[in-house]
């Protein structure tokens, strides 16, 4: 299984980027999805995720409003819209794939995801 990420850029306050993780190797409907990001010098921090069938989402408090996970089973894609970006939501974005069934709080852990893309940077300019 690989992930592949892109979508990733610099943009100013207030514009929007898509970011879209692509998985190879297995079809994305037996893994549940989520986007973690880890600006410099800190931890990996849990920003969204989204259940097998696309049903239950979990999203972090300070995107919010802002970014919206989604799949497309069929194209085996996970992506992040993320609209209204802040200076603090500059960082490294990473795509994890999980298969447990299990879906819940431990869903915003990284140690709850087998396997992670290569990040992709995101640049907010003030």
């Amino acid at each position: 299984v690989q992930l592949q990420a892109s979508g990733g850029g610099l943009v100013q306050t207030g514009d929007s980027l898509r970011l879209s993780c692509a998985l190879s190797g297995r079809s994305l409907r037996t893994y549940s999805m989520a986007w973690f990001r880890q600006a410099p010098k800190m931890d990996r921090e849990f920003v969204a995720a989204i259940d097998r069938s696309g049903r239950t989402i979990y999203y972090t408090a300070s995107v919010k409003g802002r970014f919206t996970i989604s799949r497309d089973n069929a194209k085996n894609t996970a992506d992040l819209q993320m609209n209204s970006l802040q200076p603090e939501d500059t960082a490294a974005y990473y795509c994890a794939a999980d298969t447990s069934p299990v879906f819940d709080s431990r869903s915003e852990i990284a140690e709850s995801y087998e396997y992670w893309g290569q990040g992709t940077q995101v640049t907010v300019s003030s």
